[in-house]
């Protein structure tokens, strides 16, 4: 059985695939931190706005992968000509995702994305890699699609990853009080080194989930 925080239809709101209609399996739990306001002092990602802890956002719950097909392909609009795609996020999908979940979901016509810090190595398989190094942490996910950077983060210069073997590497704004400032250091470093792109969050500027 999968824990699922939540699984809902909407638009990819940054990085490549922005903008494009998506189904979002948000998987419960995180290896780098509880998600409880307790720990979060002492998290890796102690910035996170998101919530993956249990099973009560909507359509949440304990699945088999054949439900999880079944809740998916239930939320995909019929009849359309694009390719139907879901994004694993979290919390951190690879400590549940395995090779029945990922054949379940091919099995209903979905392009898989991942959305992972990197510590914990994936399963085969996997359409699009996008992996999000977080400080003091080591990845073992060295070759993907995209390499997405919160930015400014402690401890973490972009530049470290040039080496690595993605196809994209993106620079995130770090949300929050301090989010004018960070857009502005942001642009400044993409603008000095163009491997990189901006990637913005614009579901939170839509007010989309």
């Amino acid at each position: 059985m999968y824990k699922i925080k939540e699984i809902y239809y909407t638009l990819q709101g940054e990085g490549f695939h922005t903008g494009r209609p998506s189904v979002f399996i948000r998987f419960s739990g995180c290896n780098l931190w509880t998600g409880l306001e307790k720990d979060r002092p002492n998290a890796t990602c102690y910035w996170c706005d998101t919530d993956f802890v249990g099973t009560d956002g909507i359509n949440g719950g304990k699945y088999t992968s054949e439900e999880i097909k079944n809740v998916i392909l239930n939320l995909w609009p019929d009849n359309q000509k694009s390719m139907p795609y879901v994004v694993c996020t979290g919390g951190e999908p690879l400590l549940q995702m395995d090779d029945d979940l990922i054949h379940s979901i091919h099995d209903a016509g979905f392009e898989i994305g991942i959305e992972t810090n990197g510590t914990v190595s994936p399963p085969k398989n996997i359409d699009w890699v996008c992996v999000s190094p977080k400080a003091k942490t080591d990845i073992v996910i060295t070759k993907g699609n995209e390499l997405k950077i919160v930015y400014p983060q402690c401890g973490i210069n972009p530049r470290m990853y040039e080496d690595l073997d993605f196809e994209h590497f993106f620079i995130q704004p770090m949300d929050g009080k301090d989010q004018k400032e960070a857009i502005k250091k942001s642009e400044k470093f993409v603008m000095k080194h163009p491997l990189w792109k901006l990637s913005l969050q614009t579901h939170k500027i839509m007010g989309i989930p």
